[in-house]
C-alpha cells in the first residue's frame, strides 16, 4: 500500500506550541486519574490492606497473565459530579490464562463498594461490551450493594444487571463470579447468576438478608457464617463451587477456570504481522491544534496510528474533507474515515456512505476518527441536498454491522457527531484525546443563537431589548457549554470509554481490534432507503 508522506517540523513554534498544551491537558488527567487510584481515600486503602486484603487493580494484576496489558474503561467515570472519581468500580479488558476478558471489580474502599448510578452506568456498558464482543466475563465482587439513599435512581434499571448476566451465559459467553467479601441483597443474584462461582473461605458473605434484617423479619438468630459464609454456600447451599484459601487461591482458581474454557475467537486474525509506524508516535502530542478553530492535518494522525505508516486512500480526489481508505493496525485490516478539515458537506457524505457499504461487502470493521464541526449549513447547500446527503451518511452508519472504532481526536459537534458513529450509534469503543469537545455545537455558536432568537422575540413583542442582560446570559451560556464540552466532562458521564494519551492510540485501537474479532465480524446485507 501507499506510504503517507509527512510535513511535520517538531521545531516549529506551532508544534512546540500544540504539543505543550496538549501536555497541560495530560497532567490534569493525571490528577484525575490520582484521585480513582486513591479509591475512597487513604485512611480507607490503609485499613483495607490491614485487613489482609488487596485493591481491586491489585487483584487485576493478579488475574492477568504477566506482563500483558490491562485496557482499563471508564476510568474517569463520575468525575466532576458528587462522587469518587472511577465511580467505585474498576473495569477493562486484559488476558487471563491466554483469553481476553472482560474484568470487572468492585472497590471496597469507596463506600464499601456500593453501586451508585455511575457505577452502574459503568457496570452496563461493560457487560454491552462482553456480550457484543463475545468476551467472558471476570467479576471480583466485594460490594455492599446499592447506594440506598440513591436507590430511586438505581433500582429500576439496576435489573439489567442481572438479565445481562443470564443472557451472557444463554449466548454461551460464560460468566465467573470471585467474591472476596460482601455481596448481599440484591448482590447476591450476581455470583448466583454467574456460571462459576469462587469464594473466599472466612472472607465471602453472600445472602439476600443480613443478621439484623433476618432478626427482624423472621425472629431468627444467625451469624454472617451461617447465612452467607464461603463455607456454608460451598458445603450446603452449592452456590460456591470453589472455596479459595485466601484471595490470592481465588485469583488461581479463576484463571484455572478460563484455562479450562477452551476459548476460541470466531473472527479471523491477523492477515499480515504488525509492524511499527514510519513516524515517531510521540509527534501525536504536537499535531493537533491548541486552538480548537484551526484545523490540522489527519493524515499527520493516520500515519502515526498504521502499520508501515500504509495508507490506501479511496476516492482521495472528492469530498477532500473527509480522508477514507484502507489499512492495517497490528496487522487487523480495517477502513477508516477521518475528518480532515472539520465540516462535511454533500460531496463527503455521499463518499461516507458508499465506503462503509464496501467496508460491509468485505466484512472488515470500520475506524472514525472524529474531528467535526457538522454538517455544512447556508442557503446553497440546503438547496444542493445537504439534509439528504447528511441522512445518507447517517442511514449508513446506523445500519452498517461491520464493528465501529470511533477516536475523537478533536471536536465533535451537532449531527456531524452521530454521522462520525458517536455514542448514539454503538460503535463497539470510543475514546478520546485529551483536547475532545462534544456538544450540539460551539459555545460561542450556541450562545449567539440564543440571543438572536431572545432579539427577535424582543422586536415581535415590541418590547426593548436589554444588551447588558443579553451580554450577561451570552457569558453564562458559553461557560456552561465550553464546561460541558470537555472530554473530562463527558468521559465522566460514560459518554465514552475513556480518555487515552494519544501516543497510546495505536497500542489501544490493536487491542480493541483484537477484542471485536473475538466474535463474527460480518457486514449489513440491508441498508435503509438512500434518498437519491
Amino acid at each position: 500500500m501507499p506510504i503517507l508522506p509527512t510535513s511535520i517540523d517538531p521545531l516549529s513554534e506551532t508544534f512546540i506550541a500544540n504539543r505543550r498544551a496538549m501536555l497541560d491537558k495530560l497532567d490534569r488527567l493525571a490528577a484525575l486519574q490520582r484521585q480513582a487510584l486513591l479509591g475512597g481515600g487513604e485512611r480507607y486503602v490503609e485499613r483495607h490492606h490491614r485487613r489482609g486484603k488487596l485493591l481491586p487493580r491489585e487483584r487485576i494484576e493478579l488475574l492477568v497473565d504477566s506482563d500483558s496489558p490491562f485496557l482499563e474503561l471508564s476510568p474517569y467515570a463520575a468525575a466532576e459530579t458528587e462522587y469518587e472519581v472511577g465511580a467505585s468500580l474498576v473495569t477493562g479488558i486484559g488476558v487471563v490464562s491466554g483469553t481476553q476478558c472482560l474484568i470487572l471489580a468492585n472497590d471496597p474502599t469507596v463506600r464499601g463498594g456500593a453501586i451508585n448510578p455511575y457505577s452502574l452506568a459503568k457496570m452496563l456498558r461493560a457487560y454491552q461490551i462482553s456480550i457484543e464482543n463475545r468476551l467472558p466475563l471476570i467479576y471480583l465482587v466485594e460490594s455492599g450493594g446499592a447506594d440506598l439513599p440513591r436507590q430511586a435512581e438505581i433500582f429500576v434499571p439496576g435489573g439489567a444487571m442481572f438479565r445481562n448476566l443470564t443472557r451472557s451465559s444463554g449466548r454461551r459467553v460464560p460468566t465467573i463470579a470471585l467474591v472476596f467479601g460482601n455481596s448481599t441483597a440484591g448482590g447476591a443474584y450476581l455470583p448466583g447468576l454467574s456460571d462459576y462461582v469462587v469464594m473466599v473461605r472466612n472472607r465471602a458473605k453472600v445472602f439476600l438478608g443480613g443478621p439484623p434484617l433476618v432478626k427482624m423479619a423472621t425472629g431468627e438468630d444467625a451469624n454472617d457464617e451461617e447465612l452467607g459464609g464461603a463455607e456454608m454456600h460451598a458445603t450446603l447451599s452449592g452456590l460456591a463451587d470453589y472455596m479459595a484459601l485466601d484471595e490470592p487461591d481465588a485469583i488461581r482458581l479463576g484463571r484455572r477456570i478460563v484455562a479450562r474454557l477452551a476459548w476460541r475467537k470466531l473472527g479471523p486474525g491477523p492477515s499480515a504481522a504488525p509492524c511499527e509506524p514510519r513516524y515517531d508516535p510521540d509527534e501525536l502530542l504536537g499535531i493537533p491544534s491548541a486552538d480548537m478553530k484551526v484545523p490540522f492535518p489527519i493524515r499527520e494522525v493516520i500515519s502515526r496510528v498504521v502499520d508501515d505508516s500504509e495508507f490506501d486512500e479511496f476516492k482521495p480526489l472528492y469530498g477532500a474533507n473527509l480522508v477514507t481508505g484502507w489499512a492495517r493496525i497490528h496487522g487487523y485490516d480495517l477502513g477508516i474515515l477521518a475528518n480532515d478539515q472539520g465540516v462535511l458537506f454533500s460531496e463527503e457524505s455521499q463518499k461516507a456512505a458508499q465506503f462503509i457499504q464496501l467496508a460491509n461487502k468485505i466484512d472488515l470493521p470500520l475506524l472514525f476518527v472524529q474531528n467535526v464541526t457538522g454538517y455544512m449549513v447556508g442557503r446553497q447547500y440546503e438547496q444542493r441536498g445537504i439534509i439528504k446527503h447528511g441522512s445518507m451518511m447517517v442511514n449508513a452508519v446506523s445500519n452498517s454491522s461491520v464493528p465501529h472504532l470511533t477516536l475523537q481526536v478533536g471536536g465533535s459537534y451537532g449531527a456531524g457527531n452521530y454521522g462520525m458513529s458517536g455514542r448514539a450509534y454503538e460503535p463497539r469503543f470510543l475514546f478520546l484525546w485529551p483536547n475532545a469537545k462534544t456538544a450540539v455545537m460551539g459555545p460561542e455558536q450556541l450562545a449567539g443563537t440564543l440571543s438572536i432568537v431572545a432579539r427577535e422575540a424582543a422586536a415581535a413583542a415590541k418590547k426593548p431589548f436589554d444588551e447588558e442582560a443579553d451580554a450577561q446570559r451570552r457569558r453564562a451560556v458559553e461557560e456552561k457549554i465550553e464546561r460541558e464540552s470537555l472530554a473530562p466532562f463527558t468521559s465522566g458521564r460514560l459518554f465514552d470509554d475513556g480518555i487515552i494519551d494519544p501516543r497510546d492510540s495505536r497500542t489501544v485501537l490493536g487491542i480493541a481490534l483484537c477484542v471485536v474479532h473475538s466474535n463474527e465480524v460480518r457486514g449489513a446485507r440491508e441498508f435503509g432507503v438512500f434518498r437519491m
